[in-house]
């Protein structure tokens, strides 16, 4: 996966994630953004953790949470689709989720650890894959959507929440401060 999916692979709506990933080959970029993203919320505090910079938003650890939600979904999509999978894979309500998850009420090293399991099973996954099967179509949430934009959806989703991480909950006046990020 060295080459970033063309449009016509993948709904519109995942635009803002595909071009978050860097270029390059995606397993890569997934090895470099385990590091880095266990470094990034390993700078939070259990305290921390616990923000949210509004009502009805969620708190750091429900950002973790719902990432790794994310990723597992993805993968599985990314799996169900290079294997042949003719039938449409259903959406999922993230809100719905994270309300069922109880993340709050996991310790913050353990949303990481859970993280980067998953993670190193995305990856394995995309490493055991034959090039040819990287621009197969398949049906997700009523959209196509390809092999190969799955695999950088998923890093461009985990990109995308560091970001607001950083801009809107870490730059928070109301923000606990121990250890900025």
């Amino acid at each position: 996966m060295n080459t970033r999916p063309e449009l016509n692979e993948y709904d519109p709506f995942y635009h803002r994630y595909i071009c978050l990933a860097p270029e390059g080959n995606i397993k890569d970029v997934l090895m470099n953004q385990k590091k880095t993203a266990a470094e990034f919320f390993g700078n939070f505090s259990e305290e921390q953790s616990y923000f949210s910079y509004a009502p009805e938003k969620w708190s750091i650890k429900e950002v973790l949470g719902h990432i790794t939600d994310t990723e597992r979904i993805m993968a599985y999509r990314l799996l169900a689709i290079a294997r042949g999978e003719s039938v449409s894979l259903p959406g999922f309500d993230e809100n719905s989720y994270v309300a069922n998850a109880s993340f709050n009420q996991r310790s913050l090293q353990d949303l990481i650890d859970d993280f980067l399991l998953v993670r190193e099973s995305s990856i394995s996954l995309i490493k055991s894959l034959q090039p040819d099967l990287l621009t197969r179509l398949g049906e997700a949430n009523q959209s196509k959507v390809s092999v190969r934009a799955l695999g950088y959806i998923i890093a461009g989703h985990e990109l995308h929440h560091r970001k607001i991480l950083k801009e809107r909950y870490a730059a928070s006046p109301e923000f606990p401060q121990y250890n900025r990020i």
